[in-house]
């Protein structure tokens, strides 16, 4: 079976450093969020901020990052932006420690770590180029997608059992701990990497800057694909911190439990990757991800029903599981299909433009619904979100279009 073949020793070192730093971010799932209500005592106002500036100004930041990479080696960047992520989410305890962990940190902690993402995800999506063959895209794409999915699965419950007995900085820790593992598994990839063309220039064109988004906006078929895939993760994450507020807070349900309400369902994320490569061989690439897509916008409206016990954890498991098993198929093709469409010399840009738009929109419409919570209350803010994902199909393309660079496939994302 073509999933299950061996894509090489060096891929292998790529493929367990994305593992385990996936596992530390599925251990520590919705920490600052945790950390901001249960510590700090913030309200659905201030952890909306807290994760939409967080965003905004990691993608900001990061805007630069995209075409400086493109010219250089993508290994360096990949660890030196893990030990990044590494010595930032280090100074949450190490503040806490003292008594003197504040908003203002968690803040400045997810700017970094949200700008290191980025250039992480942009350069780990060029990298690839040379270990994977075009014909083995899919397939890599849905092993990262699995695993994504599967450290979900996991992490969350261990992580809010953790926070239970250790302490709320205990799943920083150990999120922490994970880039620095994966900072050493990308060293020991070893190999050369080619020196990209232009490595030597003296500075950062303006014009580079905005080349990723002209290649997307210019393209018939990306263009779509890109403000779908922004408007629909906004709304989605736009909705995680009301709905922590909602159980956490409003609903009394404990740290435990609102992990294992999210982390059940991600056994869907799991199969849809796996399910990705035989349904596009049979059905073909574009038709896949119009019908994914549209159906991956009718789940989270359900959100705005939960309730108190048992019901209210059995809904959200069942509501969760139709929206990841759909993500979990739609991601993998569309990491394939974008990268596919963009030609070599540009993926780095792309794939940072792309980031650093879903990062802002993101952000923009957290802080949005934010206000719109605090006007009406978070279970409203949730009902409305749901409403508007219904109408984003439309923005799903109707038409199929062949690569730019047929013949010469482009690297695929670590999404």
């Amino acid at each position: 079976m073509k999933g299950r073949r061996a894509l090489g020793r060096r891929f292998g070192w790529l493929w367990a450093a994305f593992a385990v730093s996936s596992y530390g971010t599925g251990f520590g799932f919705g920490a600052f969020p945790l950390i901001a209500i249960l510590v700090l005592h913030s309200g659905p106002t201030q952890v909306a901020a807290l994760a939409a500036a967080g965003r905004a100004v990691g993608a900001v930041v990061a805007v630069p990052l995209g075409p400086w990479m493109e010219f250089r080696r993508k290994r360096p960047v990949m660890i030196a932006m893990d030990l990044i992520r590494f010595a930032a989410l280090m100074s949450v305890p190490a503040v806490f420690a003292f008594g003197g962990l504040s908003f203002v940190q968690l803040l400045a902690v997810s700017v970094v770590v949200a700008a290191a993402d980025i250039a992480f995800k942009a350069a780990g999506g060029a990298y690839l180029k040379s270990l994977v063959p075009p014909e083995d895209l899919l397939v890599a794409n849905g092993r990262f997608e699995s695993t994504t999915w599967t450290s979900i699965v996991v992490g969350p419950p261990l992580g809010g059992a953790a926070i239970g007995m250790f302490g709320p900085v205990t799943t920083v820790i150990a999120d922490a701990v994970s880039y620095l593992l994966s900072a050493l598994g990308i060293r020991a990839i070893g190999g050369t990497e080619a020196r990209p063309a232009r490595a030597a220039a003296p500075r950062l064109r303006a014009g580079d800057l905005l080349e990723g988004w002209r290649y997307i906006l210019s393209h018939r078929t990306l263009r779509p694909l890109f403000l779908n895939s922004i408007v629909v993760n906004g709304l989605i994450m736009a909705s995680e911190p009301l709905i922590a507020v909602l159980m956490l807070s409003r609903l009394g349900f404990a740290p435990w439990q609102y992990g294992l309400a999210f982390a059940a369902p991600c056994i869907g994320g799991l199969i849809g990757s796996r399910v990705a490569h035989p349904l596009v061989a049979r059905f073909g690439q574009h038709r896949v991800m119009l019908t994914v897509g549209a159906l991956r916008a009718c789940w989270p409206i359900g959100l705005a029903f939960v309730q108190p016990g048992v019901p209210g954890i059995v809904l959200v498991i069942a509501v969760q599981l139709g929206l990841v098993t759909c993500c979990g198929l739609f991601n993998p093709v569309l990491a394939t299909y974008r990268l596919e469409h963009s030609d070599p010399d540009r993926v780095a840009r792309t794939l940072s433009a792309w980031s650093v738009s879903s990062s802002l929109s993101i952000a923009a419409l957290t802080a949005v619904w934010g206000v719109i919570a605090a006007v009406t209350g978070p279970r409203t803010a949730i009902a409305i979100a749901g409403v508007v994902l219904l109408a984003t199909p439309l923005l799903l393309p109707r038409r199929e279009k062949a690569p730019r660079n047929a013949g010469e496939q482009a690297t695929a994302g670590i999404t």
